[in-house]
């Protein structure tokens, strides 16, 4: 590694967080969100229900949950700079598998297989985001934040390329116009990759304790991992469906695509908006708060298709929904020790999953019944509503704030 980049995360440690927000980029952005505007053009092409449509989301949601429970594993043997790189590296492999298949049971294997390495991804760059953040004591929140944030540089890159590509395979009259968004998009997820790398790597491991282990311990966190369960079957709804209900209700493609675009860059500033309330809150509060913001958001397409309202929707939704991923991020920095946080983010990702798995499939099959999509997001919002209740249940670890206040 050069010796210009060994101090790196000390001396930029924003820069380096940056770095770190292109892996979120890759596995949510662009692997996974990206579906949501490409859903359409697939379920016309291929004669796609919605419930197998949304089965897709929830085959990459089970790949989710198994690289969850995977990923601890593969920390005792490998860095998670090692992972995060690797992890990487698949996920753009697989999402160009998907632009040169048309088989459902192969396109659902690519979506397994892509949440499996998504989710090397992310629990590995919460650990190192985590890490940074304890360089940077001050500025952890926005840290942690602005890793997740890094999302929505790939929704809003999403956005732009999938419009602009799927036009361009329409005048070419290719066969299927929507694999060529997935070759682009695969191939700049290989370019992200190289140049996060170095950034990356630099950031050093947690020191050994000698004679101490604190480990995670689920039960402390009960209502915190109900609470976000919840968050990931109400979520996933919307960003699957919302794209499909605005063309359903009428909107312009270029409506659309400001739509997204705005929805990704509003998370990106969620990095900034929601930082302070990371550092200063160590329960449930900020899970809760921001899981009742995101009910709200997802609520207001399926009651009006009135475009400042669902302008609103995207923007409230986009300022917050990452947040929440954050705030459980934060949640585990402020109630275990730092030899836990692996275990502990690996805990809320694997419920998170599971969530997610629940969540897309319920929703495509209330859509392809009376009331259509619009009840499918009630049924989402609620869910969010009452992981919100959960999750305010959830009280901070005093005892271990008190070991270290003593420290």
């Amino acid at each position: 590694m050069s010796v210009a980049f060994n101090h790196f995360p000390v001396r930029h440690p924003l820069l380096t967080a940056l770095a770190l927000s292109f892996g979120a980029a890759i596995a949510l952005g662009l692997s996974r969100f990206s579906y949501g505007l490409l859903l359409p053009p697939m379920r016309t092409d291929l004669g796609w229900s919605y419930l197998l449509a949304g089965g897709m989301n929830t085959g990459n949601a089970f790949g989710y949950f198994l690289g969850a429970l995977l990923t601890p594993v593969l920390m005792r043997y490998l860095r998670a700079q090692s992972l995060l790189i690797g992890g990487s590296v698949l996920t753009a492999i697989f999402m160009l598998v998907s632009g040169m298949v048309t088989s459902a049971e192969v396109l659902l294997l690519q979506r397994v297989l892509a949440g499996m390495s998504s989710a090397f991804i992310f629990i590995a760059g919460g650990l190192l985001a985590s890490r940074l953040g304890g360089l940077h004591p001050a500025r952890a929140g926005l840290l942690i934040g602005l890793y997740y944030g890094g999302t929505g540089f790939g929704i809003t890159l999403s956005a732009l390329l999938v419009p602009l590509t799927l036009m361009h395979a329409q005048a070419q009259h290719v066969a299927h116009t929507w694999q060529w968004p997935w070759l682009v998009m695969g191939g700049i997820c290989l370019l992200v990759t190289v140049a996060m790398a170095l950034p990356v790597r630099a950031i050093a491991d947690l020191p050994a304790h000698a004679g101490t282990k604190s480990p995670f311990r689920i039960s402390a966190f009960g209502f915190g991992l109900a609470g976000y369960f919840m968050f990931g079957a109400g979520y996933i709804g919307y960003m699957t469906f919302v794209v499909a209900l605005l063309k359903e209700q009428g909107m312009q493609a270029s409506t659309i695509t400001v739509f997204y675009a705005l929805l990704g860059l509003a998370v990106v500033a969620s990095s900034r908006i929601w930082a302070g309330m990371l550092d200063h809150f160590k329960g449930g509060q900020s899970l809760s708060i921001l899981t009742a913001l995101v009910a709200v958001a997802t609520l207001l397409p399926a009651l009006t298709s009135a475009v400042p309202a669902v302008f609103v929707s995207g923007l409230l939704f986009g300022a917050v929904f990452l947040s929440v991923v954050a705030s459980t991020t934060a949640l585990v920095r402020h109630n275990a020790a730092p030899e836990a946080w692996s275990a502990g983010i690996s805990a809320f990702t694997t419920v998170f999953a599971l969530g997610q798995i629940v969540g897309p499939t319920i929703v495509g099959w209330i859509a392809d019944g009376p009331g259509g999509l619009e009840r499918g997001l009630i049924f989402s919002g609620l869910t969010l509503f009452i992981g919100s209740m959960l999750a305010w249940q959830q009280k901070p670890l005093r005892h271990l704030h008190v070991v270290r206040g003593m420290a």
